[in-house]
């Protein structure tokens, strides 16, 4: 597995295990047991996922030391401020059963970001988190409230994809060293991505699906990506990814089909509104 160093000295496997919108009745746990046995070794999870305790109890129960896996979850804007976001990391170690988190995020750039900042920097240097980034940070965002923090971001996961590329975003994140986590790797499924023909063309050449051919991209342009599946041979094909290389006339045909655009807008009117509605991680 490639390995990724984070401007912390921290490192982080390339490829990470989502677990977003897997249920908690048990899908998540059986989930999380098959990509570990794929090989595994990120898994990226969050408070407002509402599966933290499925995945612990996957990553206790597997037989690999707790130290060989990297495990992230992240911090929901319902807990934001100094005070509330000490109590959500303490909520989230307890639901996972561990003492210390490898990455912790702060997963929408709304309310009180600097308070809950402050309570993750004082969590890093306390030991029960290694690493600390962002979540869903725009350029705007980036702009606001970077320059308030005392200890720089390792990691900034946004959207990102060939349709989605975060170019000017990664021309910021550059500067400091910030490391590019993808969600929607694939594009959440858009089969307009997964059937472009420059996607498809390669896939035949290089005898892989588009999926695979979409996320070795994006780990030759440096990303740490995150697919999700629930099926046992997609997961394990998300992973089977490093025995072939694209060379730069065909990564440079793929660059061309970034649109600028993605699913999700973190800057939409009444976003932060709509996600406090309806993710409530408790009364």
């Amino acid at each position: 597995m490639k390995q990724i160093t984070l401007n912390d000295g921290n490192q982080i496997p390339a490829v990470g295990f989502g677990v977003f919108m897997i249920p908690n009745d048990g899908s998540t746990y059986r989930a999380v047991r098959e990509a570990l046995q794929a090989g595994y070794r990120h898994i990226d999870t969050a408070a407002a996922y509402f599966n933290e305790a499925e995945v612990g109890r996957a990553v206790r129960g597997s037989g690999i030391p707790r130290s060989e896996i990297f495990v992230t979850s992240k911090l929901w804007i319902q807990d934001y401020g100094y005070e509330a976001a000490k109590q959500g990391l303490e909520t989230s170690l307890n639901n996972l059963g561990f003492d210390y988190l490898d990455l912790y995020l702060l997963h929408q750039p709304y309310g009180d970001v600097s308070g809950a900042w402050k309570a993750l920097e004082e969590a890093k240097k306390a030991g029960k988190v290694k690493s600390i980034g962002v979540d869903n940070m725009t350029p705007n965002f980036w702009n606001t409230f970077i320059p308030q923090f005392s200890i720089l971001p390792a990691v900034n996961m946004v959207e990102c994809n060939p349709f989605c590329q975060q170019k000017e975003l990664r021309k910021l994140m550059d500067q400091h060293g910030v490391k590019l986590e993808a969600y929607y790797p694939l594009g959440h499924g858009n089969p307009e991505l997964l059937g472009n023909p420059i996607i498809t063309a390669l896939a035949e050449k290089y005898q892989k699906n588009p999926g695979q051919i979409i996320l070795r991209f994006e780990l030759q342009e440096d990303l740490i990506v995150l697919p999700k599946s629930t099926n046992p041979e997609r997961i394990a094909g998300n992973l089977d990814l490093f025995d072939f290389a694209l060379a730069e006339d065909e990564m440079q045909r793929l660059r061309g089909l970034d649109t600028g655009k993605g699913a999700h807008d973190p800057e939409a009117p009444g976003t932060a509104e709509w996600l406090l509605e309806n993710f409530k991680v408790h009364d």
